[in-house]
């Protein structure tokens, strides 16, 4: 005993004298914390306010900016908000942004450097980009006051040094333990601490082992070590390089590779019988051009309709097949659908009925009891298949789109503890005009048994919510916009959908001008033909009509592009079996030919219609070989090609004119944003693509570039499982019995 306090007073002031030194260390490693963490939480807030606040920067109502400001600085932490429109101006700041801080000086604040000792004490300053068309180099000012920095380091201080104290004391009781053992006996003796014997047993007692007890002990510590991880890798998810492997390593951190299980209707590759050759294919759809990168990342299961003439022959047993063909990731698990439910379920009220009323492009929507009767069949035999799937009682199941509204009330019906993400491809309409569907009240509370709903943009998110809370009797939380309906809660969030990022080798192979001079002598144009691309599905939400007829404006007001320019538009044939949609072809076909009549006599064709399949190599090659990309759907949830073409062009050229109804324009204002229904403001907007200069097109296509590789459908489906992962932690210490009763 005496040789152990010899050893254990010396190790005591070791410690005291290492606690001593590590106070400053931990110091600056606290300041440091903070700052990034206030670094993140001013990239958030900026991301949060930019809607409403460019809506008033536009509309001019400082009144009421101000007023906005001083609401969110009654944040304890917040402490100023000030916008500088030009380097020049006046702030429009609280009264609280420091004298320091002046509209010529921000370019101080935008380096490292983010400290401001001020009479108020330390301040974490961030100026973020926020521009308008009337302010293009608008500045946002954030001010983060820093004085709990100082009281939570004197927490720290603390705690450091209790740790040490423990520290000493549990290796002061393992020397007295040791020293306490005979060499003789060591090895026994080890083996019975590992049995949690001999400890706190007297000898010749038949005691329980009492090391059994702190087992609880050490699970819990596990799983809090768990968690604190977990936490920090979401607060750092904006300092991620976003790619396949970075999703993969996210589920198997956070999700613990539990099983992934994805719900649409159009599966990801079709078999097609050709005579006796089977074909695959992969559909021109943005839905799977966004979640098939995913589950090559994911290896879980994605269930879809086996709509393909050889689907049935290249499944096994389980109706299950392996893909991609040459190198298999994930499990394909087809349902089968008679004719009438097709024709009900998709046809009837997915595409006449819900499609033109969410898109609201003046297309009249159709709802047939028939047709619902069929929707409700279908989401059930799909609510099944996801039953049958899951290889544990609570999946986490990605549904997607419209024609599962009803699919996620049906699977927590049957699997309570499932995490299930929706997500809705296409706008939400206001609650006026979702008021006319028949079945409102069925629909809502089908997607709310959803725990995360996910949208395009902010507004579809806010016209969700007031839908929500205008038929039905739920608990709407504005605030934290979660929504409470049948004892359950559902997080309805924004979720802007892109690409995979970088694109496939395979795509970008052929380089750009070998892709123009082939594009060119396929359609027989001169070498230096001026050249336009459209890709779409040939659906009357697209604005194709709109596009053709800025066209020939156009070539009206500017005569000399007759026989210079030609656009190509690529229609992929989309529910032909709908009138609406028949209709819309002739249209097509028949405004192109008279356009073609009128302009053609001088040169080659205007517009070279191909109402035609086309695999994603070919329409790359046509992207990177125009010199301008036209979208302009009159109503749209994102939009992928618009970020594909942008993704295409890695020799930085080419002019991308958006619709302003996509909720890509939110994203790329670097395109030439216009209204489609604007036929002179599109002719312009052509004009001014084909005449830009190209130090102009790398510069607006740079900025598109850095977003789309940033903002990638990686990070958009990471943050969904992030949110998933973070729900399941939280459902664990909700379900958990009170032990303090």
């Amino acid at each position: 005993m005496r040789l152990s306090l010899r050893f254990v007073l010396p190790l005591l002031l070791v410690l005291a004298a290492i606690a001593y030194a590590v106070t400053p260390l931990v110091d600056r490693l606290t300041l440091s914390w903070f700052v990034h963490d206030l670094d993140s939480r001013s990239a958030l807030i900026a991301n949060t306010i930019q809607e409403p606040l460019l809506e008033q920067l536009v509309a001019g109502k400082r009144i009421k900016i101000l007023e906005f400001f001083n609401r969110i600085t009654q944040d304890e932490r917040l402490f100023a908000v000030g916008y500088c429109a030009t380097p020049t101006s006046k702030a429009l700041a609280t009264h609280s942004l420091p004298p320091e801080i002046r509209c010529a000086e921000l370019h101080r604040w935008e380096g490292p450097d983010h400290l401001l000792e001020s009479a108020k004490g330390l301040l974490h300053v961030t100026v973020q980009t926020m521009p308008t068309e009337a302010a293009p180099s608008g500045r946002l000012v954030l001010v983060h006051d820093m004085s709990f920095v100082t009281r939570r380091s004197e927490e720290t201080k603390r705690y450091v040094f209790y740790l040490f104290m423990a520290l000493g004391a549990a290796v002061s009781l393992i020397t007295v333990i040791v020293a306490q053992l005979s060499w003789r006996g060591w090895m026994a003796g080890v083996r019975a601490l590992l049995r949690g014997e001999g400890l706190l047993r007297q000898p010749g007692i038949n005691a329980q082992p009492s090391l059994p007890g702190f087992k609880p002990i050490a699970r819990d510590l596990q799983r809090l070590i768990s968690e604190l991880e977990s936490e920090n890798r979401a607060r750092d998810e904006s300092q991620l390089t976003w790619s396949a492997e970075t999703l993969r390593t996210i589920l198997h951190g956070e999700l613990r590779g539990e099983d992934v299980i994805v719900v649409s209707n159009r599966e990801p590759y079709i078999h097609q019988r050709h005579g006796e050759r089977i074909e695959v294919q992969r559909p021109a759809s943005g839905l799977v051009t966004a979640l098939e990168p995913i589950m090559r990342a994911c290896s879980g299961t994605w269930i879809a309709h086996g709509s393909g003439s050889a689907d049935r022959e290249m499944v096994d047993k389980n109706d299950h097949v392996a893909v991609p063909p040459e190198k298999p990731a994930y499990q394909i698990r087809r349902v089968w659908l008679t004719a009438e439910e097709e024709a009900g379920y998709y046809y009837g009220f997915s595409n006449e009925g819900l499609w033109p009323l969410c898109h609201i492009a003046h297309v009249r929507p159709i709802f047939r009891s028939s047709d619902w009767v069929q929707y409700i069949a279908v989401n059930r035999k799909f609510a099944k298949a996801v039953v049958s799937e899951a290889k544990t009682k609570n999946p986490i199941v990605l549904v997607q789109d419209y024609h599962f509204a009803l699919l996620p009330k049906m699977i927590r019906d049957e699997l309570p503890e499932a995490t299930i993400i929706s997500f809705w491809h296409i706008p939400w309409p206001n609650p006026e005009s979702f008021a006319i569907c028949p079945w409102r009240e069925e629909i809502l509370a089908g997607m709310l048994g959803s725990s995360i709903m996910g949208f395009h943009t902010q507004s579809h998110c806010n016209n969700f919510v007031d839908t929500v809370d205008r038929f039905l009797e739920a608990r709407v939380d504005r605030e934290s916009f979660n929504v409470s309906f049948g004892g359950k809660l559902t997080a309805v969030r924004r979720y802007p959908i892109s690409i995979a990022w970088p694109p496939d080798a395979e795509l970008l192979q052929k380089i750009v001008p070998d892709c123009r001079r082939d594009i060119r002598k396929l359609n027989d144009l001169p070498p230096e033909h001026k050249l336009g691309i459209g890709v779409d599905r040939l659906d009357y939400t697209k604005g194709i009509l709109e596009r053709f007829r800025a066209i020939e404006r156009l070539l009206e007001l500017n005569p000399d592009w007759i026989g210079r320019f030609t656009f190509v538009q690529i229609a992929a044939p989309t529910r032909s079996g709908i009138d609406e949609y028949q209709h819309h072809e002739a249209q097509v076909r028949t405004l192109a030919t008279r356009i073609n009549a009128r302009f053609a006599r001088q040169g080659p064709a205007p517009i070279i219609l191909k109402i035609e399949q086309h695999a994603p190599p070919q329409v790359y090659e046509y992207f990177r070989a125009a010199d301008l990309c036209f979208v302009s759907s009159l109503h749209d949830g994102m939009n992928l090609v618009a970020k594909e073409f942008v993704a295409a062009r890695d020799d930085e050229r080419g002019v991308l004119i958006l619709s302003e109804f996509t909720g890509a324009a939110r994203e790329l204002p670097e395109a030439l944003i216009v209204n489609p229904y604007d036929a002179d403001q599109c002719a312009a907007a052509l004009h001014l693509a084909l005449s830009m200069p190209d130090i102009e097109q790398r510069d607006r296509m740079r900025l598109m570039r850095g977003l789309v590789a940033e903002f990638n459908v990686f990070r958009w489906a990471g943050r969904m499982l992030l949110d998933a992962a973070t729900k399941r932690r939280r459902s664990h210490l909700t379900d958990k019995p009170d032990t303090l009763a």
